[in-house]
């Protein structure tokens, strides 16, 4: 079913794992897409992979946290599609380590990305959206909800893209905006093979159990379910709805199983 028959559709951290499978269903369900990531590489296999006419498929090497780089993206796009009618923020990373080992600049540089890059882009977009009265899709995070040793950095991040899709949601509803956060579990991506300077190591093992990880596929198309009836907020991945409803109901649980040691921080891709 071609749900997203001819939107344009704007996708940043678009070289892998959620970015690059959403572009991939999208197309197949008549979207154009605009794929923005730094991995020029990965942009021209993905592009060339999905519509090798390039009719369906635009392409930019960038940085979320550019503004520069995004206003670029974003003329470009409207050149080539004449138009912006979804744009998922998606480009993100996750700084690992416990507060006491990680210094300040591990912050600033996960917030550079996951926080400052996501209003970046919202910046970026906000008049071709408004033109549009279209759709600004958030990607947070489980653990936007719910804080694990070892993974403060990304815990914070996650959270204020929460409280910002909140605050969107009241504003941009004059502009005729639809804000979407969406906030996954644990899903097959190379955000744990990562490290804290937000370079892949490809050779890192995933160290969530592959019974525990969620497809790309089947998370990306509950992802699009949530898109197309513009929902507020939606938990994605079993798993992640579990984990938030014991934390609602059972909240000391989960503390009671990190000081038995069933929740071990998360290393640092090395």
């Amino acid at each position: 079913m071609e749900r997203f028959e001819n939107k344009a559709v704007f996708i940043t951290g678009a070289s892998s794992g959620i970015g690059e499978e959403l572009a991939r269903q999208l197309v197949k369900q008549g979207a154009q897409v605009f794929l923005f990531a730094r991995r020029e590489d990965r942009l021209k296999k993905i592009a060339n992979e999905i519509d090798s006419t390039q009719k369906k498929v635009g392409w930019m090497v960038g940085d979320v946290s550019s503004r520069s780089d995004l206003d670029r993206a974003v003329k470009t796009m409207v050149g080539t599609f004449g138009r912006i009618d979804i744009v998922v923020a998606n480009a993100g990373f996750g700084v690992a380590g416990n507060v006491s080992t990680l210094s300040a600049e591990d912050y600033e540089r996960q917030f550079a990305v996951n926080v400052f890059g996501v209003l970046h882009t919202l910046y970026s977009v906000e008049s071709e959206l408004e033109k549009s009265k279209g759709q600004l899709i958030l990607i947070g995070s489980v653990a936007g909800y719910v804080p694990l040793p070892g993974n403060s950095a990304y815990t914070m991040s996650k959270f204020c893209v929460r409280a910002l899709s909140g605050a969107l949601q009241h504003e941009w509803k004059e502009k005729g905006i639809t804000v979407t956060h969406l906030a996954p579990g644990f899903v097959d991506s190379d955000i744990r093979r990562t490290d804290n300077l937000g370079q892949l190591k490809a050779d890192h093992p995933d160290p969530i159990p592959s019974w525990l990880r969620v497809p790309t596929e089947k998370a990306v198309s509950e992802m699009l379910s949530a898109i197309y009836k513009k929902k507020k907020q939606r938990v994605i991945t079993g798993h992640g709805k579990v984990i938030l409803l014991v934390n609602q109901y059972l909240p000391q649980l989960i503390p009671w199983l990190v000081s038995r040691g069933g929740v071990r921080a998360r290393p640092e891709p090395k």
